[in-house]
């Protein structure tokens, strides 16, 4: 039964067996335990069968070591099960040592079973003559034979046998794996123990007794923390995101042992002394940094919000610079070269006369072979075709990648499982006239780190994200269609600048999505989106993803009317696009959609109370008159032009977290 009814009817019918987990059976089972006629998928757990139903693994290293049971590739839903029905149920987090005991002692056996303990330096077979189940140790003594396999000769058996009574026999169980054997007595112990080395490796976190326990901690940390984990070995995040998260872990578990050493500190000394005071100042400052990255654990934790939190992906690739003699280069891409196509070359793009110059021309079949061959100043031009290439293309030049005629003809196709197809990093990349395909991908199409880059007539189609704008970079979109995204079309970062010109976003599960944090370590992206078609999306047209603000900012955009909000918005746009700009001078804005009025709207508060926000921080600080660079750090949005048609939930949504 469980305990303390809090879990109601959904735990009702707890049984105090463990969970069947069918599917493991099934997995993890030798060929010849299963048979087609062979019932004992429906029954597995049962006591009365014999015979085991999990699979063995022979070790690592020493040989002599026996096989253990192979049980750390369970599947997510059969670890979901057993935490959340048999182990942990609705407890709270200072309850989960308890819960666990009381799980163990109705599955673990109690002794006659073998394990190998593990650590980093040795492997030695031990047997389990007893278990302390509050403690989640088992009682142990050396197997006879002695067999221990350690990095360092001198683990004898005597100074094991004392290492041994130090720890008083005891050793965590997850520092156990269960010695294979046949019989199926000790599944449930193997399970069991798996489960417990599990838990304590990839769910708990040191600082979590001490989170306020107001709802079960299954559903607040264990679950998106198991998701999370699934969702990375099965390669459904991106690895840079996964690498952010795990270094933000490590960080937050080295600030904690910090902290707590701090807290320890200050409790056993009763003085109001100097010293307690200072490491007060220094403890509350530990705890604002702990919990700054606690919060960002828990964003990319949570399946909707991790994609909202970004991260700092930083692109492998070194820019080359200019060619060592100094020559800049053409490279011509075409899957079979014949002389018709080669006179048009000579005629459009190759001639002499309209370079100014004799040109170097080199000749590949392959769009990757020739943007990797790619020094400062070079040009790619793709001859029509159908590219499929199996790799990233990192352009970390500025480099012109154009294609000899319409985008539709000129298509080039990702195949292959990785996180990028097209990464820029120089300072100024232009990219026309091209279809880029995507398949089978866990990141966008196209991402854009640093410097700017220029897509102008492109079509791409998208299999995730479409095209990401990181901090600090640029990106001007121009006459291009882009749709088929599974996240957003375009993400906007913090600190980026995008401008989107005459293009159609559509058919994605958000059109654009704009990443604006009021934090002191990121400036507010600037937005330009000039005559846009964005249609048919599942969701918004486009969307701002912001943090709650403080209710007592007062929106400045308040007063005025939608005219005069759009048009001061434009003042200060970038130089590189006022000329572009001016084009669409003469457009009326009564003409427009409601949707742009409301964009404008909304970044500029956003902008308004951003500004308000460092100021107060500035004044906090005893600085009253602020820099200007400073605190120019405004959103300077041009929002006229767009037609929004037929998204999921209209034009605009704000997405606060």
């Amino acid at each position: 039964a469980p305990r303390g009814g809090r879990a109601g009817a959904a735990y009702a019918g707890r049984a105090p067996a463990p969970p069947p987990l069918l599917g493991l059976l099934c997995a993890h089972s030798s060929p010849d335990l299963l048979r087609e006629d062979d019932d004992s998928c429906s029954d597995y757990g049962s006591r009365d069968k014999p015979g085991t139903a999990l699979g063995r693994t022979v070790p690592d290293g020493n040989v002599l070591f026996p096989d253990i049971f192979h049980t750390e590739h369970l599947l997510f839903y059969e670890r979901f099960k057993a935490y959340q029905d048999y182990i942990l149920a609705d407890c709270k987090a200072s309850e989960v040592k308890e819960f666990t005991a009381e799980y163990l002692e109705k599955v673990l056996e109690p002794s006659g079973w073998q394990a190998i303990w593990r650590t980093n330096v040795f492997d030695v077979l031990v047997e389990v003559v007893d278990v302390e189940y509050s403690a989640l140790k088992a009682v142990v003594q050396l197997s006879e034979p002695f067999l221990c396999d350690s990095r360092d000769s001198t683990f004898t058996l005597e100074c094991m046998q004392e290492l041994l009574e130090l720890k008083e026999r005891q050793l965590p169980l997850q520092e156990l794996w269960v010695v294979y054997d046949e019989s199926g007595e000790f599944d449930q112990t193997a399970l069991a123990v798996e489960h417990v080395r599990f838990f304590y490796q990839c769910i708990w976190r040191t600082w979590d007794e001490e989170e306020e326990d107001d709802f079960d901690y299954f559903v607040r940390c264990v679950e998106p923390r198991l998701r999370l984990h699934y969702d990375i070995i099965e390669h459904r995040v991106p690895s840079g995101l996964a690498a952010d998260y795990q270094n933000l872990l490590s960080q937050c578990e080295e600030l904690y042992r910090k902290f707590i050493d701090v807290r320890n500190s200050i409790s056993s000394n009763d003085s109001d002394s100097e010293e307690e005071n200072v490491s007060m100042v220094e403890g509350l400052k530990l705890y604002e940094k702990i919990e700054h990255l606690k919060q960002k654990l828990k964003l990319i934790e949570n399946p909707l919000l991790r994609y909202v939190f970004g991260y700092q992906k930083h692109s492998g690739s070194q820019a080359k610079g200019l060619r060592p003699t100094g020559t800049k280069v053409i490279h011509v891409v075409s899957s079979v070269m014949v002389a018709s196509l080669l006179q048009s070359l000579l005629r459009d793009k190759l001639c002499p006369e309209s370079c100014g110059e004799e040109l170097e021309i080199q000749f590949h079949n392959d769009p990757l072979t020739a943007v990797n061959a790619c020094y400062e100043g070079d040009s790619v031009i793709i001859c029509p075709g159908r590219y499929v290439v199996d790799g990233v293309f990192c352009i970390a030049d500025s480099v012109e990648l154009e294609g000899y005629g319409l985008p539709d003809d000129i298509v080039i196709e990702k195949r292959g499982k990785g996180d990028n197809f097209v990464d820029c990093t120089g300072a100024n990349i232009k990219i026309s006239s091209l279809k880029l395909v995507q398949h089978d991908a866990v990141e966008g199409i196209l991402n854009v780190h640093h410097g700017k880059t220029t897509l102008e007539n492109c079509v791409l189609q998208c299999e995730t994200t479409g095209i990401t704008v990181r901090t600090s970079a640029e990106l001007v979109m121009k006459k291009s269609d882009l749709y088929g995204a599974k996240g957003a079309g375009v993400e906007i970062y913090p600190g980026s600048t995008c401008t989107v010109l005459d293009s159609g976003i559509h058919h994605c599960k958000e059109g654009i999505l704009i990443k604006n944090f009021l934090d002191e370590h990121y400036d507010i992206p600037k937005i330009t989106m000039v005559n846009n078609m964005i249609h048919n999306n599942e969701g918004y047209g486009v969307v701002l993803v912001r943090p709650a603000m403080p209710s007592d900012v007062k929106d400045p955009t308040q007063s005025g009317d939608g005219t005069a909000r759009v048009e001061g918005l434009r003042q200060g746009l970038p130089e590189c696009i006022t000329d572009e700009l001016e084009l669409y001078e003469q457009a009326e804005i009564s003409e427009q959609t409601e949707g742009n009025y409301e964009i404008a709207n909304e970044l500029g508060a956003t902008s308004a109370k951003k500004s308000q926000m460092l100021k107060k921080r500035l004044s906090e600080l005893g600085i009253t008159e602020a820099d200007e660079n400073l605190m120019s750090q405004e959103m300077f949005v041009s929002i006229v032009g767009n037609q929004f048609k037929w998204n999921g939930k209209g034009s605009f949504g704000t997405f606060i977290f």
